[in-house]
Protein backbone atom coordinates (compact mmCIF):
# COMPACT_ATOMS: atom_id res chain seq x y z
CA UNK A 1 0.00 0.00 0.00
CA UNK A 2 2.76 2.46 0.91
CA UNK A 3 4.53 1.88 -2.42
CA UNK A 4 1.34 2.71 -4.32
CA UNK A 5 0.91 5.84 -2.23
CA UNK A 6 4.53 6.87 -2.84
CA UNK A 7 3.98 6.63 -6.58
CA UNK A 8 0.79 8.67 -6.44
CA UNK A 9 1.07 11.39 -3.80
CA UNK A 10 3.71 14.14 -3.60
CA UNK A 11 5.47 13.87 -0.24
CA UNK A 12 3.51 10.64 0.41
CA UNK A 13 0.63 12.67 1.82
CA UNK A 14 -2.51 14.51 0.82
CA UNK A 15 -0.92 17.64 2.21
CA UNK A 16 0.90 19.07 5.24
CA UNK A 17 1.85 15.89 7.15
CA UNK A 18 5.50 15.88 6.08
CA UNK A 19 6.57 12.42 7.33
CA UNK A 20 9.98 11.89 5.76
CA UNK A 21 10.49 8.24 6.71
CA UNK A 22 8.10 6.34 4.45
CA UNK A 23 8.11 3.33 6.78
CA UNK A 24 6.37 5.54 9.37
CA UNK A 25 3.61 6.87 7.12
CA UNK A 26 0.24 5.53 8.34
CA UNK A 27 -2.40 4.91 5.70
CA UNK A 28 -5.61 5.06 7.69
CA UNK A 29 -8.18 2.35 7.12
CA UNK A 30 -10.71 2.91 9.90
CA UNK A 31 -11.53 4.93 12.98
CA UNK A 32 -13.68 4.55 16.07
CA UNK A 33 -14.00 7.10 18.86
CA UNK A 34 -10.56 8.54 19.61
CA UNK A 35 -8.62 5.84 17.74
CA UNK A 36 -7.66 5.01 14.17
CA UNK A 37 -6.17 1.90 12.54
CA UNK A 38 -3.84 1.87 9.56
CA UNK A 39 -3.78 -0.49 6.59
CA UNK A 40 -1.42 -2.82 8.49
CA UNK A 41 -3.79 -3.08 11.44
CA UNK A 42 -1.72 -0.90 13.77
CA UNK A 43 -3.81 1.10 16.25
CA UNK A 44 -3.18 4.75 17.13
CA UNK A 45 -4.58 7.23 19.62
CA UNK A 46 -5.77 10.00 17.32
CA UNK A 47 -4.60 13.47 18.36
CA UNK A 48 -5.41 15.18 15.08
CA UNK A 49 -9.04 14.03 14.73
CA UNK A 50 -9.12 14.92 11.02
CA UNK A 51 -7.51 18.28 11.81
CA UNK A 52 -10.17 18.89 14.41
CA UNK A 53 -13.19 18.20 12.25
CA UNK A 54 -14.22 15.06 14.19
CA UNK A 55 -14.92 16.83 17.48
CA UNK A 56 -17.44 14.19 18.59
CA UNK A 57 -15.27 11.21 17.65
CA UNK A 58 -14.86 8.84 14.71
CA UNK A 59 -17.85 6.82 13.48
CA UNK A 60 -20.24 8.24 16.06
CA UNK A 61 -23.47 6.22 15.66
CA UNK A 62 -25.79 9.21 16.16
CA UNK A 63 -24.08 11.28 13.46
CA UNK A 64 -23.74 8.27 11.19
CA UNK A 65 -27.46 7.47 11.47
CA UNK A 66 -28.47 11.10 10.84
CA UNK A 67 -26.35 11.23 7.68
CA UNK A 68 -27.58 7.83 6.48
CA UNK A 69 -31.24 8.74 6.94
CA UNK A 70 -30.74 11.99 5.04
CA UNK A 71 -28.89 10.19 2.22
CA UNK A 72 -31.84 7.86 1.68
CA UNK A 73 -33.79 10.84 0.34
CA UNK A 74 -31.02 12.18 -1.88
CA UNK A 75 -27.44 13.22 -1.22
CA UNK A 76 -27.40 16.63 -2.90
CA UNK A 77 -29.74 19.09 -4.62
CA UNK A 78 -27.47 22.15 -5.00
CA UNK A 79 -30.39 24.23 -3.73
CA UNK A 80 -32.22 25.14 -0.56
CA UNK A 81 -33.35 21.99 1.20
CA UNK A 82 -35.12 21.32 4.47
CA UNK A 83 -32.00 20.26 6.34
CA UNK A 84 -30.14 23.36 5.16
CA UNK A 85 -32.91 25.68 6.35
CA UNK A 86 -33.14 23.94 9.72
CA UNK A 87 -29.35 24.06 10.21
CA UNK A 88 -29.19 27.72 9.17
CA UNK A 89 -31.88 28.52 11.72
CA UNK A 90 -29.95 26.66 14.43
CA UNK A 91 -26.70 28.49 13.69
CA UNK A 92 -28.42 31.89 13.61
CA UNK A 93 -29.85 31.16 17.06
CA UNK A 94 -26.41 30.20 18.40
CA UNK A 95 -23.99 32.59 16.70
CA UNK A 96 -24.02 36.14 18.14
CA UNK A 97 -23.29 37.83 14.80
CA UNK A 98 -25.26 35.72 12.30
CA UNK A 99 -28.42 37.33 10.94
CA UNK A 100 -28.06 35.90 7.41
CA UNK A 101 -26.06 32.87 6.30
CA UNK A 102 -24.78 31.00 3.24
CA UNK A 103 -23.45 27.44 3.13
CA UNK A 104 -20.36 26.25 1.28
CA UNK A 105 -18.39 23.00 1.31
CA UNK A 106 -15.35 23.94 3.40
CA UNK A 107 -13.79 26.44 5.76
CA UNK A 108 -11.52 27.63 2.94
CA UNK A 109 -14.52 28.70 0.90
CA UNK A 110 -16.11 30.33 3.94
CA UNK A 111 -13.13 32.57 4.74
CA UNK A 112 -12.53 33.31 1.05
CA UNK A 113 -16.12 34.47 0.60
CA UNK A 114 -15.99 36.58 3.76
CA UNK A 115 -13.06 38.48 2.28
CA UNK A 116 -14.58 38.77 -1.20
CA UNK A 117 -17.82 40.00 0.32
CA UNK A 118 -15.99 42.56 2.47
CA UNK A 119 -14.20 43.90 -0.59
CA UNK A 120 -17.36 44.12 -2.66
CA UNK A 121 -19.56 45.87 -0.10
CA UNK A 122 -16.82 48.27 1.03
CA UNK A 123 -15.35 49.01 -2.38
CA UNK A 124 -11.89 48.69 -0.82
CA UNK A 125 -9.10 46.39 -1.93
CA UNK A 126 -6.86 45.51 1.03
CA UNK A 127 -7.13 42.89 3.76
CA UNK A 128 -5.29 42.76 7.07
CA UNK A 129 -4.41 39.42 8.64
CA UNK A 130 -2.01 38.32 11.39
CA UNK A 131 1.42 36.78 11.00
CA UNK A 132 1.38 33.00 10.81
CA UNK A 133 -2.40 32.72 10.51
CA UNK A 134 -3.91 30.12 8.22
CA UNK A 135 -7.30 31.04 6.80
CA UNK A 136 -7.71 28.37 4.12
CA UNK A 137 -6.10 27.46 0.82
CA UNK A 138 -6.82 30.68 -1.06
CA UNK A 139 -3.87 33.12 -1.44
CA UNK A 140 -4.90 35.48 1.38
CA UNK A 141 -5.35 32.50 3.68
CA UNK A 142 -1.77 31.29 3.16
CA UNK A 143 0.05 34.63 2.89
CA UNK A 144 2.72 35.03 5.62
CA UNK A 145 1.92 31.54 6.94
CA UNK A 146 4.52 29.36 5.21
CA UNK A 147 7.13 32.03 5.82
CA UNK A 148 6.76 35.22 7.85
CA UNK A 149 7.11 38.59 6.18
CA UNK A 150 10.25 40.66 6.59
CA UNK A 151 10.10 42.37 10.00
CA UNK A 152 10.66 45.79 8.41
CA UNK A 153 7.63 45.38 6.11
CA UNK A 154 3.89 45.05 6.71
CA UNK A 155 3.40 43.51 3.27
CA UNK A 156 2.54 39.81 3.23
CA UNK A 157 5.07 37.15 2.33
CA UNK A 158 3.87 35.28 -0.76
CA UNK A 159 5.58 31.92 -0.08
CA UNK A 160 3.20 29.05 -0.77
CA UNK A 161 0.44 31.25 -2.20
CA UNK A 162 1.11 30.90 -5.91
CA UNK A 163 -0.10 34.50 -6.10
CA UNK A 164 2.60 37.21 -6.08
CA UNK A 165 -0.09 39.93 -6.08
CA UNK A 166 -1.01 39.29 -2.43
CA UNK A 167 2.11 41.23 -1.44
CA UNK A 168 0.28 44.41 -2.43
CA UNK A 169 -3.22 43.49 -1.26
CA UNK A 170 -2.60 41.83 2.11
CA UNK A 171 -1.21 43.62 5.15
CA UNK A 172 0.21 41.64 8.05
CA UNK A 173 0.25 42.57 11.74
CA UNK A 174 1.64 40.80 14.83
CA UNK A 175 -1.06 38.94 16.76
CA UNK A 176 -1.63 40.20 20.32
CA UNK A 177 0.07 43.54 19.58
CA UNK A 178 -2.89 45.91 19.66
CA UNK A 179 -0.86 49.11 19.35
CA UNK A 180 0.98 47.98 16.22
CA UNK A 181 -2.25 46.65 14.74
CA UNK A 182 -4.18 49.82 15.52
CA UNK A 183 -1.48 51.97 13.90
CA UNK A 184 -1.48 49.80 10.77
CA UNK A 185 -5.27 49.88 10.51
CA UNK A 186 -5.39 53.68 10.87
CA UNK A 187 -2.63 54.16 8.32
CA UNK A 188 -4.47 52.05 5.72
CA UNK A 189 -8.10 52.73 6.65
CA UNK A 190 -8.93 54.34 3.30
CA UNK A 191 -8.06 51.11 1.44
CA UNK A 192 -8.79 48.48 4.09
CA UNK A 193 -11.87 46.35 3.48
CA UNK A 194 -11.51 43.88 6.35
CA UNK A 195 -9.47 42.56 9.23
CA UNK A 196 -9.57 38.77 9.55
CA UNK A 197 -8.46 37.01 12.72
CA UNK A 198 -8.49 33.58 14.33
CA UNK A 199 -9.67 34.56 17.83
CA UNK A 200 -7.52 31.70 19.14
CA UNK A 201 -4.52 32.15 16.85
CA UNK A 202 -3.44 28.56 16.15
CA UNK A 203 -2.87 27.67 19.86
CA UNK A 204 -2.13 31.21 21.09
CA UNK A 205 -4.67 32.80 23.41
CA UNK A 206 -5.58 36.44 22.80
CA UNK A 207 -4.17 38.66 25.54
CA UNK A 208 -6.66 40.65 27.59
CA UNK A 209 -8.15 43.49 25.57
CA UNK A 210 -6.75 42.44 22.20
CA UNK A 211 -9.96 41.21 20.55
CA UNK A 212 -12.12 43.90 22.11
CA UNK A 213 -9.58 46.54 21.05
CA UNK A 214 -9.62 45.14 17.54
CA UNK A 215 -13.41 45.34 17.54
CA UNK A 216 -13.32 48.96 18.74
CA UNK A 217 -10.87 50.28 16.15
CA UNK A 218 -12.58 48.52 13.23
CA UNK A 219 -15.97 49.88 14.30
CA UNK A 220 -14.59 53.41 14.65
CA UNK A 221 -13.14 53.32 11.13
CA UNK A 222 -15.97 51.38 9.45
CA UNK A 223 -13.81 48.36 8.63
CA UNK A 224 -15.37 44.88 8.54
CA UNK A 225 -14.11 42.52 11.25
CA UNK A 226 -14.09 38.84 10.26
CA UNK A 227 -13.72 36.03 12.79
CA UNK A 228 -12.30 32.86 11.28
CA UNK A 229 -14.07 30.35 13.53
CA UNK A 230 -13.33 27.33 11.38
CA UNK A 231 -11.42 25.90 14.36
CA UNK A 232 -12.98 27.71 17.33
CA UNK A 233 -16.60 27.53 16.19
CA UNK A 234 -18.57 24.96 18.24
CA UNK A 235 -15.30 23.96 19.96
CA UNK A 236 -14.71 26.59 22.65
CA UNK A 237 -18.44 27.07 23.28
CA UNK A 238 -21.67 26.46 21.40
CA UNK A 239 -21.48 30.11 20.27
CA UNK A 240 -17.79 29.69 19.48
CA UNK A 241 -15.09 32.23 20.25
CA UNK A 242 -17.67 35.03 19.98
CA UNK A 243 -19.41 33.65 23.06
CA UNK A 244 -16.25 32.44 24.79
CA UNK A 245 -14.28 35.69 24.48
CA UNK A 246 -17.30 38.00 24.42
CA UNK A 247 -16.54 39.86 21.18
CA UNK A 248 -18.95 40.10 18.23
CA UNK A 249 -17.54 40.47 14.68
CA UNK A 250 -19.32 41.59 11.50
CA UNK A 251 -18.77 38.31 9.63
CA UNK A 252 -17.89 34.79 10.73
CA UNK A 253 -16.60 31.73 8.88
CA UNK A 254 -17.38 28.19 10.07
CA UNK A 255 -16.18 24.73 9.04
CA UNK A 256 -14.45 21.68 10.56
CA UNK A 257 -16.24 20.65 13.75
CA UNK A 258 -19.65 21.83 12.54
CA UNK A 259 -20.11 18.76 10.35
CA UNK A 260 -18.99 16.12 12.82
CA UNK A 261 -16.50 14.91 10.22
CA UNK A 262 -18.65 15.55 7.15
CA UNK A 263 -17.48 18.30 4.76
CA UNK A 264 -19.22 21.59 5.40
CA UNK A 265 -18.62 25.31 5.65
CA UNK A 266 -20.72 28.40 6.24
CA UNK A 267 -20.30 32.14 6.42
CA UNK A 268 -22.67 34.66 7.89
CA UNK A 269 -23.06 37.98 9.59
CA UNK A 270 -25.11 41.12 9.70
CA UNK A 271 -28.01 41.41 7.29
CA UNK A 272 -26.60 44.62 5.83
CA UNK A 273 -23.29 43.03 4.83
CA UNK A 274 -24.72 39.66 3.81
CA UNK A 275 -27.04 41.38 1.34
CA UNK A 276 -23.89 41.73 -0.73
CA UNK A 277 -24.41 38.15 -1.98
CA UNK A 278 -28.10 38.73 -2.78
CA UNK A 279 -28.66 38.01 -6.48
CA UNK A 280 -30.87 41.10 -6.71
CA UNK A 281 -27.55 42.97 -6.89
CA UNK A 282 -26.36 40.83 -9.77
CA UNK A 283 -23.85 42.69 -12.01
CA UNK A 284 -23.69 45.68 -9.65
CA UNK A 285 -20.41 46.85 -8.13
CA UNK A 286 -21.36 45.98 -4.54
CA UNK A 287 -22.33 42.38 -5.39
CA UNK A 288 -20.18 39.31 -4.64
CA UNK A 289 -21.11 36.15 -6.51
CA UNK A 290 -21.62 33.20 -4.16
CA UNK A 291 -22.81 29.67 -4.89
CA UNK A 292 -21.71 26.14 -3.98
CA UNK A 293 -22.61 22.86 -5.68
CA UNK A 294 -22.30 20.76 -2.53
CA UNK A 295 -22.53 23.49 0.11
CA UNK A 296 -25.44 22.82 2.44
CA UNK A 297 -26.12 19.36 1.06
CA UNK A 298 -28.69 17.48 3.17
CA UNK A 299 -26.27 14.77 4.32
CA UNK A 300 -23.69 17.19 5.76
CA UNK A 301 -26.43 19.37 7.19
CA UNK A 302 -28.09 16.41 8.92
CA UNK A 303 -24.71 15.41 10.38
CA UNK A 304 -24.16 19.01 11.51
CA UNK A 305 -27.53 19.17 13.26
CA UNK A 306 -26.76 15.91 15.05
CA UNK A 307 -23.36 17.32 16.03
CA UNK A 308 -24.87 20.51 17.46
CA UNK A 309 -27.43 18.47 19.38
CA UNK A 310 -24.71 16.30 20.92
CA UNK A 311 -22.60 19.34 21.81
CA UNK A 312 -25.65 21.03 23.33
CA UNK A 313 -26.10 18.23 25.84
CA UNK A 314 -25.36 19.18 29.42
CA UNK A 315 -21.72 19.33 30.48
CA UNK A 316 -20.17 18.44 27.11
CA UNK A 317 -18.33 21.75 26.82
CA UNK A 318 -17.33 21.48 30.45
CA UNK A 319 -15.88 18.06 29.56
CA UNK A 320 -13.97 19.43 26.56
CA UNK A 321 -12.43 22.24 28.61
CA UNK A 322 -11.64 19.92 31.51
CA UNK A 323 -9.95 17.48 29.13
CA UNK A 324 -7.90 20.30 27.65
CA UNK A 325 -6.77 21.63 31.04
CA UNK A 326 -5.85 18.15 32.28
CA UNK A 327 -4.07 17.31 29.04
CA UNK A 328 -1.94 20.47 29.10
CA UNK A 329 -1.15 19.84 32.78
CA UNK A 330 -0.17 16.27 31.95
CA UNK A 331 2.18 17.43 29.19
CA UNK A 332 3.74 19.98 31.53
CA UNK A 333 4.35 17.41 34.26
CA UNK A 334 6.11 15.07 31.81
CA UNK A 335 8.23 17.83 30.31
CA UNK A 336 9.24 19.46 33.59
CA UNK A 337 12.46 17.43 33.79
CA UNK A 338 13.30 18.02 30.15
CA UNK A 339 16.75 19.46 29.46
CA UNK A 340 15.42 22.25 27.25
CA UNK A 341 12.96 25.03 28.22
CA UNK A 342 9.44 24.44 27.00
CA UNK A 343 5.92 25.83 27.02
CA UNK A 344 2.56 24.15 26.60
CA UNK A 345 0.11 26.33 24.71
CA UNK A 346 -3.61 26.08 24.06
CA UNK A 347 -7.14 26.73 25.21
CA UNK A 348 -10.23 24.57 25.33
CA UNK A 349 -9.59 21.06 23.90
CA UNK A 350 -6.38 22.13 22.10
CA UNK A 351 -2.70 21.89 23.01
CA UNK A 352 0.75 22.46 21.54
CA UNK A 353 4.25 21.83 22.87
CA UNK A 354 6.89 24.45 22.05
CA UNK A 355 10.56 24.29 23.02
CA UNK A 356 11.59 27.83 24.00
CA UNK A 357 11.97 30.01 27.07
CA UNK A 358 10.55 33.09 25.32
CA UNK A 359 7.02 34.19 26.19
CA UNK A 360 4.94 33.33 23.15
CA UNK A 361 2.27 35.83 22.13
CA UNK A 362 2.50 35.58 18.34
CA UNK A 363 3.87 33.53 15.48
CA UNK A 364 7.19 35.38 15.39
CA UNK A 365 7.80 34.33 19.02
CA UNK A 366 6.88 30.77 18.07
CA UNK A 367 9.17 30.90 15.04
CA UNK A 368 12.33 31.22 17.17
CA UNK A 369 11.54 28.07 19.17
CA UNK A 370 13.35 24.80 18.54
CA UNK A 371 10.87 23.64 15.92
CA UNK A 372 13.15 20.83 14.77
CA UNK A 373 12.94 19.19 18.19
CA UNK A 374 9.17 19.64 18.10
CA UNK A 375 9.05 17.92 14.70
CA UNK A 376 11.26 15.04 15.85
CA UNK A 377 9.07 14.56 18.93
CA UNK A 378 5.92 14.41 16.81
CA UNK A 379 7.53 11.91 14.39
CA UNK A 380 8.57 9.72 17.32
CA UNK A 381 5.04 9.86 18.72
CA UNK A 382 3.73 8.48 15.43
CA UNK A 383 6.12 5.53 15.79
CA UNK A 384 4.88 5.06 19.37
CA UNK A 385 1.27 4.82 18.16
CA UNK A 386 -0.07 8.38 18.28
CA UNK A 387 -1.57 9.72 15.08
CA UNK A 388 -1.02 13.46 14.63
CA UNK A 389 0.29 16.13 12.32
CA UNK A 390 4.08 16.18 12.80
CA UNK A 391 4.28 19.81 11.67
CA UNK A 392 3.50 20.51 15.33
CA UNK A 393 0.80 23.16 15.11
CA UNK A 394 -1.72 21.68 17.52
CA UNK A 395 -3.17 18.54 19.04
CA UNK A 396 -6.95 18.11 19.12
CA UNK A 397 -9.06 16.43 21.76
CA UNK A 398 -12.61 15.18 21.19
CA UNK A 399 -15.54 14.07 23.28
CA UNK A 400 -14.34 10.50 22.66
CA UNK A 401 -11.05 11.06 24.48
CA UNK A 402 -11.16 9.86 28.05
CA UNK A 403 -9.00 8.77 30.98
CA UNK A 404 -7.84 5.60 29.23
CA UNK A 405 -6.63 7.46 26.13
CA UNK A 406 -4.94 10.13 28.24
CA UNK A 407 -3.11 7.52 30.34
CA UNK A 408 -1.93 5.72 27.21
CA UNK A 409 -0.87 8.97 25.60
CA UNK A 410 1.09 9.91 28.72
CA UNK A 411 3.07 6.67 28.50
CA UNK A 412 3.71 7.12 24.78
CA UNK A 413 4.69 10.77 25.18
CA UNK A 414 7.14 9.91 27.98
CA UNK A 415 8.63 7.14 25.84
CA UNK A 416 8.93 9.39 22.79
CA UNK A 417 10.63 12.13 24.82
CA UNK A 418 13.04 9.60 26.33
CA UNK A 419 13.93 8.28 22.88
CA UNK A 420 14.49 11.81 21.64
CA UNK A 421 16.80 12.72 24.54
CA UNK A 422 18.80 9.48 24.57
Amino acid sequence: MIHRAKNLFPGISNGEFGIIDESSVPIIQSGDGARVWDSNGKAYIDMTMAWGSVLIGHANPVIREAAFNAAKNGTNFAALNTQMVELGDQIASISPCVEKIRFVASGTEATMLCLRLARSVSGKSKILKFEGAYHGQHPEGIASMVQLNDRSSTKANTSGTGAPWVKESVLVAPFNDLEATRALIKENAADLAAVIVEPLHRCLKPVDGFLSGLRKITQELGIILVFDEVVTGFRLALGGAQEYYGVKPDLVAYGKALGGGFPIGAFGGSEEIMEGVNESRYSKLNYSWSASTTGGNPVSCAAAMATIKLLSEQQNFEKLHRLGREFRKQLTEILVNNEEPFQVLGDGPLAQVVFTDRTINNSRDWGVADRNKGLLLMLQLIKEGVFLNPMGTKMYLSLSHGAKEMEEFSDKFSSALKSLNS
